[in-house]
């Protein structure tokens, strides 16, 4: 477990940044560059993401349980994961509806993904995860609108073509990782 505390205390360190100390953020722009402020934080971010699935590959060896989610659950973790996917594709679509309405809806898709997630499991390792995710993006989403709305932030309006586009890069990207990808690199089948 401590590897998997590790990677999520630096990848989630690394990523509230912003969040926590903009001024520091802004400093050491400044003093490496645009481009070396994104090298560091890139490389910082990797190495976190690795120390954090070596943690969770090996917590898994050796299970605690918490408790037992009744297998609708299960199921129904599929419908978050999909409705979380459509939300990251909406961070990056030009206007669609999603961006507009909520302003940062990869925070919101991580909110969801890691809910339908605790939702679905029951063990230690998979609390420590999702939960912490969860309660990154919770505080990371509400710090994000209240800076919007201080700022006057207004995002462009969503346009139907923009959220159809949205919608079906999400679907497609949901189910390709669903049905194909999620056995493979997590070794659980998400639809059984």
């Amino acid at each position: 477990m401590t590897l998997l505390i590790l990677g999520l205390l630096l990848f989630l360190g690394v990523h509230s940044i912003s969040m926590l100390t903009p001024g520091w953020r802004t400093r050491q722009i400044a003093r490496f560059g645009d481009m070396g402020w994104k090298g560091l934080y890139s490389l910082a971010s990797i190495v976190g993401l690795i120390v954090l699935m070596i943690g969770f590959r090996d917590a898994r060896l050796a299970p605690v349980l918490l408790y037992v989610p009744p297998l609708a659950l299960r199921h129904l973790n599929a419908l978050f994961t999909l409705v979380a996917f459509v939300l990251f594709v909406a961070a990056y679509v030009p206007r669609n509806h999603f961006k507009a309405r909520l302003g940062h809806p990869m925070l919101a898709g991580v909110k969801v993904w890691a809910f339908g997630h605790l939702l679905a499991t029951g063990m230690l390792h998979d609390v420590l995860l999702f939960g912490a995710f969860l309660l990154w993006a919770i505080t990371d989403f509400m710090i994000s609108r209240r800076r919007d709305r201080a700022a006057g932030t207004v995002y462009p309006a969503g346009t139907l073509r923009g959220t159809l586009v949205t919608i079906a890069v999400g679907v497609a990207a949901w189910a390709f990782f669903a049905f194909y990808l999620h056995l493979r690199w997590i070794g659980v089948n998400p639809m059984h």
